[in-house]
């Protein structure tokens, strides 16, 4: 913007016709805010408000993160570059000026990971827990892991050479490698190996070194000062520790597969041996070694090299982080059940007197809501039929057990599983396969669309007709990250609602498109993104100087280019407009003229906020919408997914009371300023307050004490 466009009064400004609002000034490129979310995330490693074991997982996460970043996003950009494929996204850049840009973010985030894990450890160290090196052993300690790497590591391990008669083998994606330079016995230059480090096959990363504290040795180090035995009469000149990632974007055109199952099947075993995107090794491996592993992976060694100076795969640190060590870890959050559900009264006659309940989880419990309502449906000789998408779940679901027993019970089941769930792909090829075989229809949703929407529908033989009774969530069916993750979720038996999810069901099932008539959900493909288009632009038109417009998002990523137009539509119109978008972002807020009434915040802590709200003021008449779906164009696009309404006046005034908490947060919050950087909303007389989501635990909890109180005295008087 120019100093004279920024000094003109907004009205001025709002009606100029010469702002274009296509042009890629206007928006944030989706992976850079991505990645600055990670530092985000970091961040909380360095706050020592945070206890100590918290920190480390927060490195944890960061590089669990990474690793996924490069398989799924820089694996895509690079198909795109191997492509020749040169379309400039929203924001301006090319697919390689992305990889270039992503790479110098990811170094810089990289080091500083690397800085704050060696400082963490040493705390960690002042409280007897310590990642040692061989050196810090004493000669029994040596002996000790000495046994136990001939007896528990060595029989796993396969040196396996490298020359021009055996070219380097397959590494497999993520795995932590040793390559070995041998001193040829023949005096005929060297001659180099590779040894896979088995983590996961039974050992665990970091070996437990026995005796009263809790003090660990690296596995790749117990097999660094032990790898002479793999080579008996050689001299090992050195040991270089490697790890690769690979591109995890494999996919085939599902249109023209016979097979939607043997399709994804084969996309699996394409993965294991896809290109490697990323080489992690230490600083200190010579240039020769580097080069030789480069040229044999296939790898550019001045782009898809990186190097550290701490420990590789970082991810591992969950297993130190999980210690028990109440003192060093955040206070347990007890998931209490939710007051009306905190019955043994039948869970559907409670359903129906409520008409509606909102759950919140991880606040609430997952296992006496959702779960319940599953093992209840499962033997209630009253319930004739249950139907439900699954796209991610728990390796030992309790929803997967009740929907067997229902279909072993007679009951007729429905699922559809999403078989291209990233990453979950063989999960869920198990779980259908075992579903079939107890007898439930499983099918695969649309072809082309990944079904992403969270929802399961009851059919009962209430007392005086069939009642359908339905679950709306934002969150996975998943009783492990409903433990970690914020989600909300609706448990209604309104008709009009059922109705919808009714046609949901039909459409899902047999892929036909009739003119399908939605009354409250709003549904992806067809008709989300119209729907919020429109509601941005009704809020526009019903903004008065008097009567202002407001709009609120709360949603994982805001990377859509018309929803972002439409708000900065409406922000040059004077609607206020409040964003809380975890990750990515594509919007500028603040910018005079354009998004001056903007505000983008990011809320990060204990808890991956993951729920997806949508607001509207509506000239007073309020609209709440919760669901599965971000402002990305897969979801609004590509991918079937629902939103559902908030009719009920007291469920609006739960969903409104944890919103204000998140939005007016000055602990856990970051403000995003126009240049897409961020800033910490700390005040000084913040800087003691409890996190975000240790209020709303405290106050979820506080508001069930209340409640039960009342009860407590109704009986009374009863």
């Amino acid at each position: 913007m120019t100093t004279e466009a920024k000094e003109k009064p907004l009205a001025d400004v709002v009606h100029q016709r010469d702002i274009n609002l296509t042009h890629p000034k206007w928006y944030l490129n989706r992976e850079l805010t991505w990645l600055s979310f990670n530092s985000r995330v970091l961040h909380e490693a360095t706050d020592e408000r945070n206890p100590l074991l918290e920190r480390l997982k927060f490195v944890a996460i960061v590089s669990s993160n990474l690793d996924e970043f490069f398989m799924k996003r820089v694996g895509g950009l690079k198909l795109q570059v191997s492509a020749r494929l040169r379309a400039l996204t929203v924001d301006g850049m090319s697919p390689k000026q992305q990889i270039d840009a992503c790479r110098e973010t990811v170094v810089a985030l990289e080091s500083k990971k690397t800085e704050i894990c060696n400082n963490i450890l040493q705390q960690c160290s002042q409280h007897g827990i310590c990642i040692c090196g061989y050196k810090d052993l004493n000669i029994k300690e040596r002996k000790t892991l000495k046994d136990f790497f001939i007896h528990n590591v060595y029989p796993l391990l396969t040196p396996q050479s490298i020359d021009p008669a055996h070219p380097l083998p397959f590494i497999s994606n993520n795995s932590l490698n040793i390559l070995i330079t041998l001193a040829s016995p023949k005096g005929a230059g060297i001659q180099m190996a590779r040894i896979k480090v088995p983590v996961g096959s039974g050992t665990a990363r970091f070996i437990r070194i026995p005796g009263k504290k809790e003090r660990f040795i690296p596995l790749e180090q117990l097999l660094l000062d032990n790898v002479e035995i793999l080579f008996p009469g050689a001299t090992v000149i050195r040991k270089d520790l490697f790890r690769i990632i690979r591109n995890a974007n494999t996919e085939q055109d599902e249109e023209t597969a016979d097979d939607l199952l043997e399709m994804i099947t084969t996309e699996l075993v394409e993965r294991k041996f896809a290109p490697v995107v990323r080489m992690e090794i230490h600083g200190d491996m010579p240039a020769a070694q580097r080069g030789i592993l480069a040229a044999e992976l296939g790898i550019d060694e001045n782009l898809d090299v990186y190097t550290t100076e701490g420990l590789l795969a970082m991810r591992d640190l969950f297993q130190i982080a999980g210690l028990d060590y109440p003192a060093l870890r955040d206070r347990p959050c007890h998931a209490v059940t939710h007051p009306l559900l905190d019955s043994k009264r039948n869970v559907f006659h409670i359903i129906r007197d409520a008409g509606a309940l909102l759950l919140q989880h991880p606040y609430e419990s997952f296992s006496t809501s959702v779960e319940r309502v599953l093992l209840e449906a499962a033997s209630d000789n009253k319930v004739h039929g249950i139907k439900m998408t699954l796209y991610r779940t728990a390796r030992q679901s309790n929803i997967i057990e009740a929907l067997i027993k229902a279909a072993q019970n007679g009951k007729q089941v429905t699922v559809v599983v999403e078989l291209k769930a990233r990453f979950d792909e063989e999960a869920n090829i198990r779980i259908a396969e075992r579903m079939e075989r107890a007898g439930i229809h499983v099918t695969y949703g649309i072809v082309g669309l990944k079904t992403h929407c969270k929802v399961f529908m009851i059919v009962r033989r209430d007392y005086d007709k069939l009642r359908r009774y339905v679950h709306i969530g934002t969150g996975n069916y998943n009783a492990d990250t409903a433990r970690i993750y914020t989600d909300l979720g609706l448990l209604s038996c309104d008709e009009e609602l059922c109705n919808d999810v009714t046609e949901l069901f039909n459409y899902l099932t047999t892929g036909l498109k009739p003119n399908r008539k939605y009354h409250q959900l709003l549904t992806a493909p067809r008709f989300l993104k119209k729907g919020l288009l429109a509601r941005i632009e009704r809020e526009i038109r019903l903004h008065t100087e008097t009567s202002h417009g407001h709009i609120q998002f709360k949603v994982n990523a805001l990377e859509d280019a018309d929803i972002t137009r439409a708000l900065y539509q409406a922000s040059r119109a004077g609607v206020k407009i409040d964003l809380l978008v975890r990750d990515s972002c594509r919007l500028r807020p603040g910018i005079p003229g354009v998004s001056n009434t903007v505000r983008v915040i990011s809320v990060v802590g204990r808890f991956l906020e993951h729920s997806r709200v949508y607001y509207f003021k509506n000239g007073g008449d309020e609209e709440y919408f919760i669901g599965s779906a971000d402002t990305m164009r897969r979801n609004l696009e590509a991918r079937v997914e629902v939103i559902c309404p908030i009719k009920d006046s007291s469920l609006r005034s739960t969903l409104r009371e944890q919103l204000d908490v998140l939005f007016n947060d000055t602990r856990s919050s970051w403000c995003m300023h126009a240049d897409g950087s961020y800033e910490k909303q700390e005040k000084a007389d913040s800087r003691f307050l409890e996190p975000v989501h240790s209020r709303i635990i405290d106050m979820i909890s506080e508001r069930h004490y209340v409640v039960r109180k009342k009860q407590d005295k109704k009986k009374i008087k009863r």
